[in-house]
């Protein structure tokens, strides 16, 4: 491990330097893939240099030891330093796992209002402005691609794109049902009821990255509109894709023109064939060791949301987080840093029991 570290410090060291050359520069493309090396490397090599450091001070404290009147402090200090060293040791293992090559892509995120009927779609409509909030919380972008909303302002679902840097690393743990137990504002009884909302987290596709044939798609143009009357437009500017082989329809209705509408359904299609494949090869890999912490089963319930004890509890790693208002307002870092932790300690425990 440590001379695999040596090696892509030196390689840090050596970026360092390539992207302050005026030639360098002048390419823009080489010096963007030198600048996002970089960026990936520099958490390893940082976490390395603190590494050393340690080193240096458990060196400096069995010095000590050969003084009587300090043995006692240095051997304490020693202990401490240990146990510091094994935490370093592992959080080093895990920077130096394989990184998903999604987690820096862009997203196209799918709520669908599940089990409850209207209060199951008013929930909906809540996790949407909870991703909106958290997206916002990380400079990153959110923009609509089609809604169909109930009378009473729920979701039958609803159809947005999140972009900015390392979108899917943060949003991907979020596939699944999330299950909410409430009073609903229309029950005279006071009776909780439980209503379930299904979230497919999808990672935008390029077109190299997925090869649709034109004929394999029908593209049917319809008058957009939505409930209560929003977002009517008397031409048929909304836009219907259907891809033939898979049976995948998608629909987009939220931009002006026919163009820019048929470009984003193109985008989503790109992305659920592009996911699709990835759930494929996520079955086949679950089929050997079901993972804990996994992206894939969207049937899985994942989480509830519980109002009268003010609890949010995900149920693929048993964390529960009293401070539910907060958490739906988009405070969701202390969730997803615990399920991104959960991910990167399977995996490290995966590879060294193949090793």
């Amino acid at each position: 491990m440590f001379t695999r570290l040596d090696a892509l410090r030196a390689r840090f060291d050596e970026i360092n330097i390539l992207i302050a050359q005026p030639d360098v520069i002048a390419d823009q493309e080489r010096w963007r893939r030198l600048m996002k090396e970089q960026s990936e490397l520099a958490p390893i090599v940082e976490a390395y240099a603190q590494y050393t450091q340690l080193l240096k001070h458990m060196d400096e404290a069995r010095e000590m030891l050969e003084f009587p009147d300090m043995r006692e402090m240095a051997q304490a200090e020693l202990d401490e330093l240990g146990e510091k060293k094994m935490a370093a040791e592992q959080e080093l293992q895990i920077l130096m796992l394989p990184k998903d090559i999604n987690d820096d892509r862009n997203v196209v995120v799918e709520v669908r209002a599940g089990a409850g009927g209207d209060e199951a779609g008013l929930f909906g409509m809540e996790l949407v402005r909870m991703y909106t909030h958290y997206a916002d919380a990380h400079r990153l972008t959110c923009e609509m691609v089609d809604e169909n909303l109930t009378e009473l302002g729920g979701l039958k679902e609803v159809v947005f794109t999140i972009s900015g840097k390392g979108a899917y690393s943060r949003f991907k743990y979020e596939s699944g049902v999330h299950r909410v137990q409430r009073v609903p504002e229309t029950e005279s009884q006071g009776r909780i009821h439980t209503s379930t909302v299904t979230v497919a987290i999808m990672p935008q596709a390029e077109e190299v990255d997925v090869q649709i044939n034109p004929t394999d798609l029908r593209i049917d143009t319809y008058r957009a509109g939505g409930a209560g009357g929003q977002h009517v437009n008397r031409t048929d500017s909304a836009v219907r894709i259907t891809h033939l082989p898979t049976g995948i329809v998608v629909q987009c209705q939220n931009e002006r023109s026919q163009i820019q509408n048929r470009e984003r359904a193109m985008q989503m299609l790109r992305a659920k064939l592009y996911d699709k494949a990835l759930q494929e090869q996520n079955s086949q890999l679950s089929a050997d060791r079901k993972s804990q912490v996994g992206t894939g089963d969207r049937s899985e319930r994942i989480r509830t949301y519980n109002f009268p004890q003010g609890r949010v509890t995900d149920h693929r790693i048993g964390k529960t987080i009293y401070k539910l208002d907060a958490f739906l307002n988009g405070d969701m870092d202390e969730m997803i840093d615990a399920l991104t932790l959960a991910e990167r300690t399977e995996k490290l425990q995966h590879q060294n029991q193949e090793v």
